[in-house]
């Protein structure tokens, strides 16, 4: 069985801090509370033996962060390596505003669109159906060549919540789970010889008790 869990960075704001949809061209580091999420990242994985083999993350350093708190936490020296693939997606002209700003120009049916399904919004630089197939394409490349590994990519939601079309039924998997991934959170991604199954997502190891 190959495992593939996939992290969304922890948080970027600090307390009374409105947030902004970042993108790749807004590189900020982990707050305080940032840092404890993936902090009780580690100390998940850890606790149900889900220790990486080896760590992917963006080239953004709220992932590497991320990667790295959690690793130390969990008592790990998995191998780290950022990939531009991973980074998150460009904005275009709502990159670092607020999401009333979003709304402003593109509706609030526009931004449930990209939020629901997965759809840009007119200016922003992501073309989903190639991230489709960059998360099939990296799957195969698992399966290939970690075969019974445990692998963590740590990146942003932009990137994170099109993983689950490594199913092959993204249908099927928006019965069942919001594609959204909080920050600190994670899903897990099985492979069991035949196909790729999610057997949880957006997993909160920060919350009060782990829960989705």
């Amino acid at each position: 069985m190959t495992r593939l869990l996939v992290v969304r960075h922890g948080n970027t704001f600090g307390v009374g801090e409105i947030a902004r949809r970042v993108g790749a061209r807004t590189d900020l580091p982990l707050v305080e509370s940032g840092v404890e999420q993936a902090r009780k990242l580690g100390h998940y994985l850890a606790a149900n033996k889900m220790l990486p083999d080896m760590v992917y993350t963006s080239e953004l350093q709220r992932a590497r962060q991320t990667a790295n708190y959690a690793l130390a936490a969990a008592g790990t020296s998995a191998m780290v390596m950022p990939r531009a693939m991973f980074n998150e997606i460009d904005y275009g002209p709502d990159e670092n505003l607020t999401d009333d700003h979003v709304i402003a120009r593109i509706g609030h049916a526009g931004l449930r669109a990209w939020e629901d399904h997965g759809i840009a919004p007119p200016g922003w630089l992501v073309d989903p159906v190639q991230l489709q197939k960059m998360w099939q394409d990296f799957g195969a490349e698992l399966v290939r060549n970690m075969v019974g590994a445990t692998v963590m990519v740590v990146t942003s939601n932009g990137i994170a919540r099109f993983t689950p079309y490594l199913t092959g039924d993204y249908p099927a998997f928006l019965t069942k789970y919001k594609p959204k991934l909080v920050t600190g959170a994670l899903g897990i991604l099985l492979h069991d010889g035949t196909a790729w199954t999610v057997k949880d997502w957006n997993i909160r190891p920060a919350a009060d008790r782990w829960a989705r």
